[in-house]
């Protein structure tokens, strides 16, 4: 009895979770689906169904443009991040120097500190770099805290790889680019998908930045894009709209995670067993 009595706890826990965490987006759902007084009514089923939110954000204002700069941010992000990072993990797991241990520390240690902690030297880095109201400074701006995590995860999986590959590459004549492109590079293709689309939620969810670097509605991101969509008083903000734009900006992320969640797993699981 009492067995019976912790499965039906354990899935009752799980069940109160899952709630939890999948009833806002639910919520907006169904709401996104509304129009005029009925924005305001509770329901917690469908009772009606319009496209109009939906039409409206996408061909009122610049927002399918923000929906765009977001995805050249977070697309560029993820590909220097692990472009860098691959490089970077080879160097910290395979070759012995002096530091190692704390320079890797240190690389960890950079994405402890709040963004706000941050704001005025990244702006100041910014402006003399000419990169403001431009898509390049997000893109600086978030690798500083995407490039610590993607570099320990990679470098303690990388660690997990046998050395007798290696050795084996080196004997046949492969330089380290060749050895990294070539064999490691295939072998860490979980680690990767789970580093990379961590990297790719981060910046795309990213608001501070977003809104302290770029300063015309054209440029900004999505994050800043739904927060711009507001009215003089309570009454006028377009909810609906909110909802809808929310909505079209979440269901990616969801997709994403729901079609690489085994790599996610395997390659956090894999790359965490020593690290």
């Amino acid at each position: 009895m009492s067995g019976i009595a912790r499965t039906a706890g354990f899935y009752l826990l799980v069940g109160v979770i899952v709630l939890q965490a999948v009833f806002p987006f639910y919520y907006a759902v169904i709401t996104s689906f509304k129009s005029g007084a009925a924005i305001f009514d509770v329901d917690y089923w469908p009772v009606t169904f319009s496209l109009g939110n939906y039409l409206s954000v996408m061909t009122q204002g610049p927002f399918a443009r923000n929906v765009l700069n977001s995805i050249l941010v977070s697309g560029m992000v993820v590909i220097l991040s692990l472009a860098v990072a691959v490089t970077a993990a080879y160097a910290l797991a395979r070759i012995r120097f002096r530091g190692r241990t704390l320079l890797l520390m240190t690389i960890l240690s950079v994405s402890m500190f709040p963004q706000i902690a941050v704001l005025a030297g990244l702006f100041e880095a910014v402006r003399t770099l000419g990169l403001y109201n431009s898509l390049w400074s997000l893109v600086l701006a978030y690798m500083i805290f995407t490039l610590p995590f993607t570099v320990w995860v990679l470098t303690a999986f990388m660690r997990e790889l046998p050395v007798e590959i290696e050795e084996a590459a080196i004997m046949d004549g492969a330089s380290p680019l060749t050895i990294v492109l070539r064999i490691f590079l295939p072998l860490m293709r979980p680690a990767m998908a789970a580093t990379g689309l961590l990297a790719f939620i981060a910046a795309w969810n990213e608001f501070l930045f977003a809104l302290s670097f770029i300063s015309t509605d054209a440029r900004r991101t999505v994050p800043v894009a739904i927060a711009f969509l507001s009215g003089a008083t309570a009454f006028e903000i377009p909810w609906g709209n909110i909802m809808a734009a929310s909505v079209i900006v979440t269901a990616p992320l969801i997709a994403l995670v729901l079609v690489f969640q085994r790599r996610i797993v395997s390659g956090l699981v894999a790359g965490g067993v020593k690290g």
